[in-house]
């Protein structure tokens, strides 16, 4: 008889079960709050763990911000971190104090001079790497993790942080460390001081001009807190809200600005995580506020506006917050209100951005005066230019079908907020590069680049931002042929969007779900889908991407015979492309007129879709037209070129990993009773069929994830992760992911060969 052996115990505390607890809270939450929770615990699964149960249910879906104090975020780890300090010896503590200091929240570079300034011992530290809390380092003191860094902090008494603080203080006393000594002596006063707070305002200014926002935000913040005047100390508040936002830390900038709201900040946050609507109000009422007292205020329409400096001159102030008040119109779909913020401007003398003045002429009908107000703001981008003016002047080119420019600015745009540390900006201009990458048959990298800001967005709080990138992955997928995938973007997307009234990403992803339709030769449906975009209004639907999904539109209003409206949209469409002059949207005219001209007739205007074509960047239109054309060459029995149009469109739609359009292109070689070309992978590249979600998630799966941990990591449900994981096994002929970590290390091995 075999005796039993029971499994062993299960260990709640290993890292395995954490990690595995984490993921299972983390499916609770609402999109990009689970990322935010991460980040705001320093990427800790325990703290994380314990701080998803304490969460409000407005926290938990978004809506408020999560806490920013440690005490708050995960108090039980951080009791036990203090426990294990307690038991050191005071030397020792004291050491870890002066270092904890030295870098929480600010770092300083201190602590070796201080050490050597106090003529302390630090072998004392020799205990806490015998207790595995602490070692020493090159440059001082390195911690377990952040948890115990921050417990050897608040282990001690108030009057002993006041100390070491004033020591790190005597030491920086070099001539660019005069921020760094600021914060120590604010950190080491006792108690409210008017000296000291503007001392710490001026600091975090410097700080701010030197394209240092987190210490800025440290330095504002604790100005406030020393400041006696309290209309002062909401104003500090405000720049300190101003400095987080811009620096990336979302869920504190809201915390603050709830203490010191302006209508400049409070006008931002709603832009990006609130109602665009009640954004635009916001930042027009700021507009007025700055053109009325010269643009002097320095609160948060100086630090939030640009570059960081303190703005001083009404048409600057003005206009960035115009600029902003011209992306809420974007993203609600509300454009007859640029009205209202051009006649504001024309009022107070401010020069408003070319994308505002642009967009209310194209809203009034008056298209060529449209175009040169938006060839003017596309063409202000110029490489390490503020990236406000680089990110219009992408909007600018997508409107005037300049994708090639559109694309360099929106970059340009990431690249100089980096610069300048601004990495609230970077997954802004990548929403809108998006749309460049989708126009010129580039899914795989836009879809990686996408997915990318999508994190971004999600880990800066820019929750309308994330909606927006949703969108636009639906339309990758829809591009790639991922249904289910692009039904779930889609869904998630206009959901949120149509909570907070943001007509651009509802207006996309209904787009989406209408090219998926339209690939996959459910014409009927994609009509309709693109039909009653025409009949939502702001918030809900969106002018411009009507109007951009005109073409789509005729095609699927011909293949289902109903052509009457189709030719409306199509003489308003043809008058736009003629006021840009956009080869593409000429060749795209072009093409709508093909197939709204029976027989024969149509042939010539398919051959000036394609010339024009040639000289556009639409490539993936192109592969579009040519497969419309060679359909419509097999009708009219002209075979031979029918067979080379349609043989061309395949190649395209395979390289850009289209299969549904690439199946219609294989369809119609079949009615000519012609072998199709397989899609082709490369000998070296067995995963060459995949797109580049597909790859991105056998990757992760080869390398051990599981299902639901890849979901986590990328935002997604696993039952997403299992349809991939299932197309992966299905496009690569494999049954076990014993067979996937082989592929995958031979296309690493091609890739390094």
């Amino acid at each position: 008889m075999v005796t039993p052996v029971n499994p062993p115990p299960l260990d709640r505390t290993s890292p395995q079960h954490l990690t595995d607890t984490w993921r299972e809270l983390a499916a609770t939450l609402a999109d990009g709050v689970g990322v935010r929770v991460l980040r705001a615990v320093y990427g800790d699964p325990r703290a994380a763990a314990e701080l998803v149960p304490r969460l409000t249910g407005r926290q938990a879906t978004g809506l408020d911000p999560l806490p920013t104090d440690p005490a708050e975020l995960a108090p039980a780890l951080l009791r036990e971190r203090r426990a294990e300090i307690q038991t050191l010896p005071d030397d020792t503590r004291l050491l870890l104090l002066l270092a904890a200091a030295d870098q929480y929240p600010v770092p300083t570079d201190a602590f070796l001079r201080a050490v050597m300034a106090a003529r302390l011992d630090t072998r004392s530290l020799d205990a806490a790497e015998a207790a595995g809390i602490a070692h020493a380092g090159a440059g001082g003191v390195v911690f377990r993790d952040a948890w115990t860094r921050i417990a050897a902090y608040e282990t001690a008494s108030p009057a002993d942080r006041r100390d070491v603080h004033r020591l790190l203080a005597r030491v920086l006393g070099g001539a660019g460390e005069t921020p760094w000594r600021s914060w120590h002596r604010g950190a080491g006063a006792p108690g409210p001081s008017g000296r000291l707070a503007a001392e710490l305002g001026s600091a975090a200014r410097k700080a701010a001009a030197a394209r240092r926002l987190p210490l800025a935000r440290a330095l504002a913040e604790r100005a406030a807190a020393l400041c006696p005047e309290p209309s002062e100390q909401a104003r500090l508040l405000s720049r300190a809200a101003g400095y987080a936002w811009r620096s990336g830390d979302g869920d504190r900038a809201r915390r603050l600005a709830a203490a010191g709201a302006e209508d400049a900040l409070t006008g931002v946050l709603a832009l990006r995580a609130g109602n665009a609507g009640e954004a635009f109000d916001a930042l027009l009422a700021a507009v007025v506020r700055a053109g009325g007292d010269g643009g002097k205020g320095e609160g948060a329409v100086g630090s939030v506006a640009s570059g960081g400096a303190v703005i001083s001159a009404v048409d600057a102030s003005a206009t960035h917050l115009l600029a902003r008040a011209t992306e809420a119109a974007i993203y609600t779909g509300d454009l007859r209100r640029l009205r209202e913020a051009a006649r504001v401007a024309d009022r107070l003398g401010a020069v408003p951005p070319g994308t505002m003045g642009g967009l209310v002429a194209a809203s009034d009908g008056r298209y060529e005066d449209a175009r040169e107000l938006l060839k003017a703001a596309a063409g202000r981008c110029g490489p390490g230019g503020d990236p406000t003016v680089l990110l219009h002047a992408g909007i600018a080119a997508l409107l005037l079908g300049d994708h090639g420019r559109a694309a360099t600015a929106t970059i340009r745009a990431a690249v100089s907020a980096r610069a300048r540390g601004t990495l609230v900006t970077v997954s802004q201009a990548m929403e809108f590069r998006a749309y460049a990458d989708f126009w010129t048959g580039r899914p795989r990298a836009g879809e990686a680049a996408a997915a990318d800001a999508l994190w971004q967005a999600h880990a800066t709080g820019q929750d309308n931002g994330a909606c927006h990138l949703q969108a636009a992955l639906a339309m990758f997928s829809a591009l790639t042929g991922d249904s289910d995938l692009c039904r779930e973007r889609a869904a998630s997307a206009r959901s949120y969007a149509l909570a907070r009234g943001l007509g651009l990403p509802a207006a996309l992803a209904q787009w989406a779900l209408a090219v998926l339709d339209l690939s996959s030769g459910r014409f009927a449906a994609a009509a309709a889908r693109l039909r009653a975009l025409a009949g939502f209004g702001p918030g809900h639907g969106h002018r411009a991407v009507r109007h951009l999904a005109t073409p789509h539109y005729v095609e699927a209003a011909v293949r289902t015979g109903d052509t009457r409206v189709a030719r409306v949209a199509h003489a308003d469409y043809h008058h736009w492309a003629n006021a840009v002059r956009s080869p593409d949207d000429l060749a795209l005219s072009a093409r709508c007129r093909a197939l709204l001209t029976p027989g024969a007739e149509a042939v010539d205007h398919y051959r000036v879709a394609l010339d024009l074509h040639s000289h556009g960047t639409r490539d993936f239109e192109r592969a579009r037209t040519e497969l419309l054309f060679g359909s419509a060459l097999r009708r009219l029995r002209r075979r031979t070129e029918a067979r080379d149009r349609l043989h061309s469109a395949l190649e395209a739609f395979d390289s850009f990993g289209a299969p549904h359009c690439a199946a219609q292109a294989r369809c119609e070689l079949r009615a000519l009773g012609t072998p199709a070309t397989p899609t082709r992978t490369g000998p070296g590249s067995p995963a060459a069929g995949l797109t580049a979600q597909q790859l991105l998630v056998a990757r992760m799966a080869a390398e051990g994830a599981t299902n639901r941990e890849i979901a986590a990591r990328l935002a997604l449900s696993p039952r997403t992760i299992d349809h991939h994981l299932r197309g992966v096994f299905s496009r690569l002929g494999i049954r076990s992911r014993i067979e996937l970590v082989r592929l995958i290390a031979e296309v690493d091995e091609s890739a390094g060969g």
